[in-house]
């Protein structure tokens, strides 16, 4: 597999994101900085309008299927609660914000799961979520390219 695509699908990946994609294009795909930023932003965007549209009905389902799955949907219910409240409060700038952080628990996935708990719609919250998502791989882009010319 290439590392162009191998950078993609990794940016795709919850947790990972752009912030593990764009380190693996740089550092082990030997892609360009730029290169390696250009396809992890995509990469991260692509599940996201799947994830704002589907989400909510996809954990009224896994609520009917068992208990453990309740617990579950309750529990990311309950991670995007937590955001919810930067998010209300700076509303396009705060779910922006929100994925431009390149912190654990932050990211492209939170910023859809608060968009859905807080049933914004696909057009409002997507462009906060791509402009967050530039701004982070920004950041990594700056941070990566700065590790790798001290090594």
């Amino acid at each position: 597999m290439s590392g162009s695509l191998m950078t993609m699908l990794m940016a795709m990946v919850p947790v990972i994101e752009l912030r593990g994609a764009i380190p693996y294009g740089v550092g082990v795909a030997d892609l360009s900085v730029v290169h390696a930023t250009i396809l992890a932003i995509i990469g991260n965007m692509i599940p996201i309008p799947i994830l704002i549209l589907f989400t909510r009905r996809v954990f009224e389902w896994l609520r009917t299927k068992s208990a453990g799955l309740e617990r579950f949907v309750s529990k990311m219910e309950a991670k995007a609660e937590k955001n919810k409240e930067v998010v209300l409060r700076y509303e396009f700038i705060g779910l922006m914000i929100l994925v431009a952080i390149p912190l654990p628990g932050t990211g492209a996935w939170t910023g859809a799961l608060v968009a859905t708990v807080m049933n914004l719609r696909l057009r409002s919250a997507l462009p906060s979520i791509g402009l967050g998502v530039i701004i982070a791989g920004i950041i990594v882009s700056t941070m990566t390219y700065g590790v790798t010319v001290i090594v």
